[in-house]
């Protein structure tokens, strides 16, 4: 009896979700002619991003079986799965999925299609009990076009003669072609009237589903697989029109596997053959650096060259729906600029180079850098992260000394580096944020960053012959490098009585705050705890950060207060895993799971980060422990999935296989994470050339063999500090031209000086007060001669002992 075609029922289907985050691979063809990025998780394709690698498309497209008796298998829950790249550093991929119950194989080849924006997926169903006539298998496509799950439109249609699965939404459209003719087909609404549903209840699909409109929609189709058709080449094209994708798909299947198969490994071999060999053989039998050049490399985008996501993931996907827009597909000027370090220790400056660019092209009037933002560089996030914007000077001063940024190429960046510089001395040294995105203040990572990156600038600007504003950046630089202690290390406290040492830098202080004697006297919120769980003293948390100051150069590795340090880190935040030791953020950390396993819903429980014992070993190297640093690089390695691929978390409790939890292994956090893959790639050349690769130059010998301190403490309206070290000159700088009024003795005598403009728009003056005796006090106010008016408010400077710093 014939079937009358209607729209599914279910309308809109159950909210969209996202999948898992824990990826076996990821891939892309390397060619301008395939805008299309690919994942894998689980068996199965998982996200796929047309036709920007920000824009997803998919949640997942798998198979289903059933069989024999009514059975229903689906193939991402109900098998065993094997994943295998296609060659080392090529991630075109061979995947092996074989039913729990024994009863079939699947086996399948994946790829994108270098001449055009189609994923091929070539696959085998080999029944392992019975016979091919025992099965029936499906294809089911879960569209999320694009970003989102819901305001999809799904249905069964023909193209030039040909039966196709059509979807979409957003102004772009797929099609999913079959080389083996499609058997029975639906499209219905997720969760009421989609294929799973109809296969599962019923064990048939129900042939009136044949459109579903405006909400989270499913496609599914039946492969033609039979006794001697075992194999069938699906194509799925991407296009602005249903039209457009469908002559794509079509073309990708006349043309086969093979012969796109051959380009994309070719594009890839190509690449590979252009980088270090730094090739080293995991224990699992993976060559881990090429796993690692390839994530790099899967996650540049095609429209902006230069231009990389932090992850082809979403954190925690499966409890996550169409409101978190992002994930980690997004661009983060830091972890952009820690990737173009991967690529420079690989050997591909040209490729870093271009990441320069890209960061220049989106570089805000300002100067400083979004805090995250889309490939097209428009910002997502709000925040200003400082070392985000110092970041770039040092990728571009590491390009210089490493011959990629000659003179000539160096002047054409010349506006970039300027305007960055001008943004860090004005709007530094406290930062809106941290590295890890939460807290304001002084974070002794920040510092390092923003102190490398002035000096950075400073040889930048001479090499252009611009010495004055290079020698402010020095002294800038100085003068917050000398107190980077009084804002950030503390002694004497019930950490130190417990762990044993004198002291030890803290995470974070907050900006300083009249109420306390110092920043580090302060409260620092902590994110992602419950109500009432959150603000801790400063001193209480300790973090790894504190380690940034030796990667960067300000302090030397055997300093005591480093040292001291490394204890506290140690006894605090080390975790002793299956594949060895890693460490934890800070203390108190709620990024991550909860206790009990579930995904974190904005607050939980941090978890151990593999990308810090990189950061360890690094340290250990640059302390002339190389043993060690190679024994870290193993339990970076073995803290890797079963693809190769690097997790941003892992678990740290008992196993919980219900959850898909095992103790060592990946949480349900991003994976891969790229900063994680870059600083793999910098470790295993910094092993290789037997020093720390991205060690800035300038602050080792100004600092730690020169012994630099400076003359000068800065006060500005965003750093009002309170008191100086007796002998120091006070230097005001302001926003506009002004007067300084001010007196050191309650008023009796008064000086004016008035300010002068230094090439970045900094309006300054130096007080002559390093005469003055300890406990003397300075007290000024401001008459701003544009607007002929007083600030009518006094500030107070003390002079303290001179060791008081």
């Amino acid at each position: 009896m014939a079937v009358t075609p209607t729209v599914a029922k279910g309308a809109p289907g159950i909210p969209a979700r996202w999948t898992s985050s824990a990826k076996s691979g990821v891939g892309t063809a390397l060619s301008a002619k395939s805008p299309l990025w690919f994942t894998i998780s689980h068996g199965i394709l998982n996200e796929i991003y047309y036709p920007r690698l920000d824009k997803a498309c998919t949640r997942d497209f798998g198979l289903i079986v059933t069989g024999p008796g009514g059975t229903f298998s689906e193939e991402k829950r109900d098998t065993l799965h094997a994943t295998q790249p296609f060659e080392d550093g090529v991630p075109g991929y061979r995947l092996t999925n074989t039913a729990i119950d024994g009863s079939y194989r699947i086996g399948k080849r994946i790829i994108t299609d270098p001449k055009r924006p189609v994923l091929l997926q070539e696959v085998t169903f080999a029944p392992l009990k019975g016979s091919a006539g025992d099965y029936r298998a499906y294809a089911l496509l879960a569209p999320h076009l694009v970003n989102a799950g819901m305001g999809n439109t799904a249905w069964v249609g023909e193209h030039k003669g040909k039966r196709l699965l059509f979807a979409s939404g957003r102004g772009v459209s797929i099609a999913l072609a079959s080389s083996l003719p499609w058997g029975d087909c639906s499209a219905g609404y997720v969760g009421f009237s989609d294929g799973w549903q109809q296969l599962k209840d019923g064990g048939v699909l129900d042939l009136a589903c044949q459109r579903a409109e405006d909400g989270n929609v499913a496609l599914t189709g039946e492969i033609g697989f039979s006794t001697g058709n075992d194999t069938v080449l699906l194509a799925l094209g991407f296009g602005a029109s249903p039209e457009e994708a469908a002559d794509l798909a079509l073309a990708s299947l006349k043309q086969g596997f093979e012969p796109a198969a051959e380009i994309y490994v070719a594009n890839w071999r190509k690449f590979q053959a252009r980088l270090e060999k730094l090739d080293r053989r995991a224990a699992s039998g993976q060559n881990t650096y090429r796993v690692s050049t390839a994530v790099l490399a899967t996650h540049l985008s095609v429209a902006k060259p230069g231009a990389a996501v932090a992850s082809l993931s979403i954190p925690w996907g499966f409890s996550k729906g169409d409101d978190d827009l992002g994930g980690y597909h997004l661009v983060w000027p830091r972890d952009l600029v820690e990737t173009a370090g991967g690529f420079l220790a690989a050997g591909d400056g040209r490729q870093a180079l271009q990441i320069l660019a890209y960061l220049r092209s989106i570089q805000q009037p300002d100067g400083h850098w979004p805090q995250n933002a889309w490939s097209d560089g428009t910002a997502y996030w709000p925040g200003i992260q400082m070392d985000e914007c110092a970041f770039p000077l040092l990728l571009a001063d590491a390009l210089r000394r490493a011959g990629h940024l000659p003179r000539a190429a160096l002047a054409d960046f010349l506006p970039m580096i300027e305007n960055a510089a001008s943004y860090v001395v004005r709007n530094g040294p406290v930062t809106g944020e941290d590295r890890w995105e939460e807290d304001a203040g002084y974070s002794p990572f920040t510092l390092a960053v923003e102190i490398a990156a002035l000096l950075a600038a400073a040889d930048m600007l001479d090499a252009c012959g611009k010495n004055e504003p290079a020698n402010y950046l020095r002294e800038t630089a100085d003068c917050w490098n000398d107190q980077i202690e009084r804002w950030t290390y503390v002694a004497g406290t019930q950490l130190c009585a417990r762990y044993g040492v004198a002291g030890y830098y803290v995470r974070i202080a907050p900006p300083d705050d009249a109420g306390a004697a110092s920043p580090k006297d302060g409260f620092v919120p902590i994110r992602n705890r419950l109500p009432g769980d959150s603000d801790r003293p400063a001193e209480a948390i300790i973090s790894p950060d504190a380690l940034a100051l030796v990667r960067f150069g300000l302090r030397a590795p055997d300093d005591p207060r480093i040292l001291d340090t490394i204890m506290a880190i140690d006894a605090e935040l080390r975790c002793e895993l299956p594949q060895g030791p890693l460490w934890y953020r800070y203390t108190g950390d709620g990024y991550g799971e909860h206790e009990d396993g579930s995904p974190f819903d904005g607050t939980g429980q941090g978890r151990p980060w593999p990308l810090l014992a990189g950061e360890r070993a690094h340290y250990e190297l640059a302390a002339g422990r190389k043993d060690k640093a190679a024994e870290l690089l193993e339990t970076f390695e073995r803290s890797a999935g079963p693809g190769g691929l690097l997790p941003e978390q892992v678990w740290d409790g008992p196993d919980m296989p219900e959850r898909e939890l095992r103790l060592g292994a990946p949480s349900g956090s991003a994976m891969p994470l790229v900063w994680a893959h870059a600083e793999h790639i910098k470790l295993l050349r910094s092993l290789r050339d037997g020093a720390v690769f991205d060690l800035p130059p300038q602050g080792v010998e100004r600092y730690i063999k020169g012994n630099t301190v400076s003359p000068f403490r800065i006060w500005r309206f965003n750093n009002k500090i309170r008191s100086i070290p007796a002998g120091k000159t006070l230097r005001i700088e302001l926003p506009a031209r002004g007067v300084v009024h001010w007196s050191s003795d309650k008023w009796l005598t008064v000086r004016d000086d008035r300010t002068a403009e230094n090439a970045f728009g900094v309006h300054l003056v130096d007080l002559s007060v390093a005469g003055l005796r300890p406990g003397s006090t300075i007290v000024f106010t401001f008459f701003w001669p544009e607007a002929q008016r007083w600030e009518n408010v006094d500030f107070t400077v003390g002079i303290d002992a001179p060791d008081s710093q």
